[in-house]
């Protein structure tokens, strides 16, 4: 399991590749939480390419339901079929209705495709944003990995998706839908694997300035932040100064590309009031 994943360039643990084993070899989902950032979203896109599957993304937000995260009905054309159906005559309700209600028109959401799909990788992203009824809802649709559509019947996977659920923690997920899955924390990584994971993402960057990227974030992040870099803010800077021609970083270049790894004024306020160049000069030329 590590050398496929390692094959897509995401490198990952032991514990990282175990849980990936298990939920393959006990078709169980996995739980990735941690903060934004730090490479869960990154594991269900691996995966799927390690798996030679595609990709369902269900990204979910406050106020998200089963109708637009499972099925919905496809209105415009129904009410199109009808029009047509009353034009050329059709009076035979009973017939209408099982036309109207039929597969042809019947809208497939994420999950639903993702039951559809054999075989796929279905990444829930930011579970922690939904309300707890489309979590309870999520829980009893991955316990079986069934649907009931009433106008159609049960909608059953011949063989349960890859599931990969995220969550950024912004609220405590129920403990029942976390019994259900594999449960992995993703922390910031230490800078040895961090520089790999760079160094894997932007081959084309000197090894220098790949280092004092890492070596910076890595300094930064042991500051009092509202929001910490992860790993993207990590690859988003390298990028940037390498757009920029750059081979290596000095303070004032550092300080010009703040914005590609802080988001928040506080952050670029506390982090321009750092000694960047002492901070670079700590792993020396």
């Amino acid at each position: 399991m590590r050398e496929r994943l390692e094959k897509t360039g995401y490198l990952v643990d032991d514990g990282l590749a175990v849980a990936c084993f298990l939920a393959l070899k006990l078709r169980r989902p996995i739980f990735c939480e941690g903060d934004a950032g730090v490479g869960k979203t990154s594991l269900a896109s691996a995966l799927a390419a390690a798996l030679d599957a595609p990709l369902i993304r269900l990204q979910c937000y406050e106020g998200i339901d089963a109708s637009q995260a499972l099925y919905d009905w496809d209105f415009p054309r129904q009410l199109l079929h009808l029009r047509a159906a009353e034009a050329a005559g059709v009076t035979d309700a009973d017939r209408l209705e099982g036309e109207l209600y039929g597969r042809r028109f019947l809208v497939a959401r994420p999950l639903l495709r993702a039951l559809e799909t054999q075989p796929c990788v279905l990444l829930v992203d930011e579970i922690d944003r939904a309300d707890d009824e489309f979590e309870a809802f999520l829980l009893e649709l991955l316990s079986e990995y069934t649907v009931t559509v009433p106008e159609l019947g049960t909608l059953r996977a011949e063989s349960p998706p890859v599931v990969v659920l995220t969550s950024n923690r912004t609220r405590e997920v129920h403990d029942a839908l976390k019994r259900r899955c594999l449960y992995h924390w993703f922390d910031h990584p230490g800078f040895a694997r961090e520089l790999a994971i760079v160094r894997r993402r932007l081959p084309g960057v000197t090894a220098r300035l790949a280092e004092q990227v890492t070596g910076l974030v890595q300094a930064l992040r042991a500051e009092d932040l509202v929001k910490p870099p992860g790993v993207a803010e990590t690859i988003d800077w390298a990028e940037a100064l390498d757009a920029l021609g750059a081979t290596e970083v000095d303070a004032e270049l550092a300080v010009a590309t703040l914005g590609s790894v802080l988001k928040y004024r506080e952050d670029l306020e506390r982090a321009r009031g750092l000694d960047l160049a002492a901070l670079l000069a700590v792993r020396g030329p």
